[in-house]
């Protein structure tokens, strides 16, 4: 699990690393405190740089420069507003951390009437064999929570927008046992193979910004009302209420914003996780949530919601018990290399981590390589 949790350490495409960071993305000192900027995404990097009046070829010291002339709130602000991520470094709010704690890590909801349907298979390591879920998310938590409905039996089927185009390294990453295809929901014909896609899907996972979702028809009450009987996993970087729903996020700016920084920081500048904790710990407990629900539809009907937040999921892990001093113990390259495995396919030779997922008498290993971002048809297995 520690490996599959920092996969990107162990992650090699045709034998060469990652670059996991881009030069726009980290912890930057602002002229009252800290921020966390995120720019992996060339669009958010180009919005960080507008703002901050900078050229593609800004160094590390000009970058902190324009940085250092913001205050924190007002930069992640006008970030914001042009269409970046950047937010505050801020400490620890018990208040906002017990509030959310009064709601389930995971809220499942029931949205509608349906028949029983889709008995899941007797077999034990592949209890989903059979099932169709459809994939629309990205970056790491969603694709976590598919890849291992994957890995469970589902057929699953990855649908992105044309653009902007998804991380390649991050995709493969993420994507062993999966397809993946691309539509342009806006468009007339996108929409109507989309719902051809809805009309056959046992299930479907939603990671982008819930308020875009609904825009476009695709919340979770406007599916099910169309596919009764749907299972649906639905998550948010802040939660789904209010203003919350507009915003995006990700794992290093929630963990930025909720105080974990601060608690992971040392007296000269905040810190991080040793691994994108939120987005990996949110992902396979959503997993989890949908091999449950699939299980009740199959034996007392329902359409189903299953909802978390990385915020949410920041809040339950503040509130477990902690050490006085960390403890210094952290995986070494031979152990994290001994639980990786090197899977080849179309789109070349790959090493990611092993499944975190262990069989009673076998080790579970991908049921096939990742395919390249967008190479399949936008259509079922068989």
């Amino acid at each position: 699990m520690a490996t599959a949790f920092q996969s990107e350490r162990v992650a090699r495409f045709d034998g060469e690393a990652p670059r996991v960071w881009s030069p726009l993305s980290g912890f930057r000192r602002a002229r009252d405190g800290w921020v966390r900027t995120h720019g992996n995404y060339p669009h958010h990097a180009r919005a960080l740089q507008r703002v901050l009046a900078l050229d593609g070829g800004a160094d590390d010291a000009a970058i902190g420069a324009a940085v250092a002339r913001w205050s924190a709130v007002e930069l992640a602000d006008a970030v914001t507003r042009e269409g970046g991520m950047c937010v505050a470094v801020a400490g620890e709010d018990p208040r906002v951390d017990d509030e959310l704690r009064r709601h389930p890590l995971v809220d499942v909801v029931r949205l509608g009437e349906a028949e029983a349907s889709g008995v899941l298979a007797v077999d034990a390591e592949r209890p989903l064999a059979g099932a169709r879920v459809l994939d629309l998310t990205r970056v790491i938590a969603g694709p976590v929570a598919t890849r291992t409905l994957a890995l469970l039996g589902a057929d699953v089927l990855r649908i992105d927008p044309p653009v902007p185009a998804e991380l390649g390294w991050q995709h493969l990453d993420s994507g062993p046992g999966k397809r993946s295809a691309l539509l342009d929901l806006r468009t007339e014909g996108g929409a109507a193979r989309f719902d051809e896609l809805l009309a056959g899907a046992d299930a479907i996972v939603l990671g982008y910004r819930p308020a875009s979702l609904a825009r476009l028809g695709l919340d979770p009450e406007s599916l099910a009302a169309r596919r009764p009987g749907l299972v649906v996993g639905q998550l948010a970087a802040w939660g789904f209420g209010g203003t919350t729903g507009e915003r995006g996020g990700f794992d290093s700016l929630v963990q930025a914003s909720s105080g974990i920084a601060l608690v992971e920081g040392g007296p000269d500048a905040p810190g991080a996780l040793p691994a994108q904790a939120l987005d990996h710990a949110t992902g396979y407990l959503i997993a989890a949530a949908m091999v449950a629900l699939l299980r009740r539809r199959s034996t007392v009907g329902g359409s189903w919601l299953a909802r978390m937040s990385l915020r949410r999921t920041a809040a339950e892990l503040l509130g477990l018990p902690r050490r006085a001093e960390a403890d210094g113990v952290g995986l070494d390259d031979a152990t994290r290399e001994s639980h990786a495995v090197t899977l080849s396919g179309p789109a070349g030779e790959q090493r990611i981590a092993r499944p975190a997922i262990a069989a009673p008498r076998r080790a579970v290993e991908w049921p096939s390589a990742p395919h390249e971002w967008g190479s399949d048809r936008p259509s079922w297995a068989g």
